[in-house]
């Protein structure tokens, strides 16, 4: 008879209550909009994402599970599978998650009312994104990621728009229109995959590809195609290129404060996602690897180029976005051990470094178009903590020692090394060189006297933006010094082997 772990069942409130408690801060904010001012909302979400994190930390080495279902295997092996799983994985993940959504909740405190997006509606599309978000971290087959990967897109494109102005309206409906083409590429992908193994559970997926008996060989090139098309679905989500086109344009014309949720939380989220997929559910399906590498290589260079050639710096860092995207990808080239790990610390340090450095540019920005980099000339004589923030944001970006973003970069060239991905690995490299003219420049106009004495920027230090801009840079730096502080908890192998909930 088959048994059941402990802290399994159908119905497992402790496996749930993590989501729940976010889910709740969203149905607060849609039902209390009417009476309640948005900013006594924002603090009441602030909590139910502390307490949401809080509870995740007490989850920890418990292995909960929820929607359980037994299934016996074509060898007759009985197999007890979840729709929804709290293992470390998805602990950590989600972790990231909550600390990328409390900056942008601070930060917003600051900048919500002078971007125009001060109402009730930001907060509540802002909890069912995060919501949508930690589904898809939690998630133990592809039809829960999907239904967390759509709520956090039809929420990101009402962020999108929500303020009223011609360059927010245009950036969101291309927003939209891209991702829905991408979310109709990964639902396909998603049929030929359930076409080829007869299952959607991530752990019935990766035993069904990874057994002599467990696929039909003519399934093989469905699968191939399932796998290619997912992988294509989610790139448009996490901006590879060649489907990167939204990505500059969105994070430019959107408010900063959600161009930061966007370019930090649901780029976690995703790859939570993927990093279920690919290195789970699909870690043994052919195909896929040889499409990526070739996809991370091109992210490497255009996105790098690209930002080289940028004038404004709030675009220059959605580049540098589109860039990072090409570094994390490497990451899933490894094996689950040193991928999955590799990619958990670095999606940290890269939520702490970009949500810091656009939390500066949405406190000092005189408009939702940014700032130019001549701007930023002279910041250190106005505004010297920020400049100092700022500079060190930009050389973690750079990856720069003793910063984190250095570890994070070598984290994940170790991980697509060691997994025989020599070039790629190589290529990452000199990008990487190349990428230090765009991070440096600014970095060092921020410490020039400025010959424009009337330079004014929006306003300057205020506490809830402060506290956002201090967690990142101390997580930088800490986390550089002292990276086992992070890495301890993720580099046990034995961790990255619940990823296809086996």
């Amino acid at each position: 008879m088959l048994q059941t772990p402990t802290g399994t069942d159908l119905y497992s409130l402790g496996a749930l209550f993590p989501i729940l408690a976010v889910l709740l801060g969203a149905l607060t904010s849609t039902l209390l909009g009417f009476w309640v001012s948005r900013r006594v909302l924002t603090y009441l979400n602030i909590g139910w994402l502390l307490i949401s994190g809080v509870w995740m930390m007490t989850l920890w080495d418990q292995g909960r599970q929820a929607f359980t279902r037994a299934v016996t295997l074509p060898d007759g092996q009985p197999l007890l599978t979840a729709s929804l799983q709290a293992d470390n994985p998805a602990l950590l993940l989600g972790l990231v998650i909550i600390v990328g959504s409390l900056m942008t909740m601070l930060v917003s405190l600051d900048t919500a009312w002078r971007a125009r997006i001060s109402f009730p509606e930001f907060d509540a599309m802002l909890m069912y994104a995060i919501t949508g978000g930690l589904l898809m971290a939690f998630s133990g087959d592809l039809i829960v990621m999907l239904i967390g990967l759509e709520i956090m897109s039809l929420s990101g494109y009402v962020l999108a728009t929500l303020q009223d102005s011609r360059r927010a309206e245009e950036s969101g409906l291309k927003y939209f229109l891209l991702g829905a083409v991408g979310s109709a590429i990964l639902i396909y992908g998603i049929a030929f995959v359930y076409g080829a193994t007869g299952s959607l559970n991530y752990a019935e997926i990766s035993l069904r590809v990874g057994s002599v008996s467990g696929l039909l060989p003519q399934n093989t090139g469905i699968l191939v195609g399932g796998a290619l098309l997912v992988l294509a679905g989610f790139a448009f989500k996490i901006a590879l290129v060649p489907f990167h086109q939204w990505t500059p344009d969105v994070y430019s014309g959107a408010p900063t404060s959600i161009s930061l949720f966007l370019s930090t939380v649901v780029k976690v989220a995703v790859f939570a996602g993927m990093l279920r997929v690919f290195s789970g559910a699909l870690a043994d399906a052919p195909g896929w690897a040889s499409v990526l590498q070739v996809l991370t290589a091109a992210t490497l260079i255009i996105g790098n180029t690209a930002a080289l050639l940028q004038a404004n710096f709030k675009r220059m860092l959605a580049y540098s976005a589109v860039a990072h995207t090409g570094f994390l990808a490497m990451a899933l080239l490894g094996t689950p051990a040193t991928g999955g790990a590799a990619l958990t610390y670095y999606l940290l340090i890269y939520t702490l470094m970009t949500a810091a450095a656009l939390a500066i540019v949405a406190a000092l920005q005189r408009s939702e178009e940014g700032m130019s980099i001549s701007d930023l000339r002279g910041l250190y004589y106005r505004h010297p903590g920020y400049a100092v923030a700022l500079a060190i944001c930009l050389a973690s970006l750079a990856g720069l020692p003793p910063f984190a973003g250095f570890f994070g970069k070598y984290l994940a060239f170790q991980a697509a090394f060691q997994n025989g991905y020599v070039w790629l690995s190589v290529l990452a490299a000199i990008t990487s060189v190349a990428a230090l003219v765009y991070y440096l420049r600014p970095g060092m106009l921020m410490f020039m006297p400025d010959r424009t004495p009337a330079r004014e920027y929006a306003h300057g230090q205020r506490p809830p933006t402060t506290i956002a801009v201090a967690l990142g840079v101390a997580g930088v730096t800490i986390l550089g010094l002292l990276p086992n502080l992070w890495y301890g908890w993720l580099g046990n192998p034995d961790i990255w082997r619940l990823l296809a909930g086996r």
